[in-house]
């Protein structure tokens, strides 16, 4: 049960880090430490301070000070004491464990997170820490080994359904920036686990890429495909039929609802829209087909491109109707993919231009 000091604790931290009081820092990571250790206490005991609970293990006894020297200055910690032959001893006190390492995950986490090399800079800089120009980039690349065992680690069971797709970065390279294609997999293993099967970068999304990398899937134990889920990338859906062959492919329909739309006036999309949605309504593969035609028949007179983009991809957009009903709103499109995609491209946003591609892939190893 959650101390009720924790609020109180936590209400005066946000004081300090809106005051302009010269060691709120300091201060701040004293209140800090000092509610970790409450919490630890707390765990220990199975009960907070002044609880009454059968679980209790031990109560306590005071506390006792000990200084504490940080990259923010000397802090002053009350570690608690316990009764009963109990005794406890901080976590983050261990032996020979210097507080700045966690100053270092501290670092490393916000540029997972999104925040500029430049504003983690600033942040070491104000929190009093002597550094190199070059030591927080150097403190990033220490996330690269454990970053190169996951995209290198075996691929074991069967993934009967794999999405597919691309966002584009800028990055520096040879003295210029550019967009370079970031490629992202992920899957759905047969226990219904969704997993990030693997990510690479390259100049472009081109269809010598796209194999290389599904190559890579492969080599790692990819198996079991039943369904590839993608856009509808002339290069992509040549290197599936390639290196996956067998394979379905399903064209995502939100992409291919789009391309439909773009031949039809503004005032009149939604209404084309709402025919087609219910093509996808159908309750067999069949049923959708012959929608399909009905829709057609309806439009093509008025709107004959866009009724051309539907027809030439009936296969494609209908693929996903023979498998099992209740898959069918998960592997109709690449929202899955998209949402993950999304979020990359908002933390790449902070960025902005990245100093390399081993900067993209660390950033792109943390989801």
């Amino acid at each position: 049960m959650p101390s009720k000091n924790i609020i109180p604790n936590l209400d005066e931290l946000k004081k300090m880090l809106v005051s302009e009081n010269e060691d709120f820092l300091r201060q701040a990571l004293a209140k800090m430490l000092n509610l970790i250790m409450e919490l630890e206490v707390e765990a220990k005991n199975k009960a907070a301070r002044h609880e009454r609970s059968c679980e209790r293990m031990a109560y306590r006894n005071g506390t006792r000070e000990r200084s504490l020297s940080t990259g923010v200055g000397e802090i002053m910690l009350q570690i608690p004491k316990l009764r009963s032959g109990q005794s406890y001893y901080p976590g983050f006190l261990q032996p020979r464990r210097m507080v700045d390492k966690a100053l270092v995950n501290v670092i490393q986490e916000a540029y997972v997170n999104g925040v500029s090399t430049r504003k983690v800079d600033k942040l070491v800089e104000d929190m009093g820490i002597k550094v190199d120009k070059s030591a927080v980039s150097r403190l990033y690349k220490e996330l690269d080994e454990s970053v190169e065992i996951f995209r290198n680690r075996p691929l074991t069971g069967a993934y009967p359904y794999i999405w597919l797709d691309a966002t584009f970065p800028k990055v520096r390279e040879a003295g210029h920036s550019q967009n370079m294609a970031v490629v992202v997999a992920i899957a759905v293993s047969d226990d219904g686990t969704r997993h990030i099967l693997g990510f690479d970068i390259g100049m472009s999304e081109n269809g010598a890429f796209w194999e290389e990398f599904l190559r890579s899937l492969v080599r790692r134990g990819l198996s079991g495909v039943k369904l590839v889920i993608s856009d509808a990338h002339e290069g992509l859906k040549k290197a599936i039929s390639t290196i996956l062959p067998g394979t379905s492919w399903q064209r995502c329909r939100v992409h291919c609802m789009r391309n439909i739309l773009c031949h039809v006036n503004h005032k009149q999309q939604g209404m084309v829209a709402a025919m087609v949605r219910t093509i996808f309504a159908q309750e067999s593969l069949q049923e959708a087909k012959k929608q399909l035609r009905n829709v057609v028949n309806q439009l093509e007179h008025h709107f004959p491109k866009a009724m051309q983009v539907l027809e030439n991809a009936e296969e494609e957009i209908l693929a996903y109707m023979v498998f099992p009903k209740a898959h069918h709103p998960q592997i109709y499109s690449t929202n899955p993919l998209e949402r993950l995609n999304k979020e990359i491209r908002r933390r790449s946003n902070v960025v902005s231009i990245f100093p390399n591609r081993k900067a993209v892939i660390r950033l792109t190893a943390q989801y």
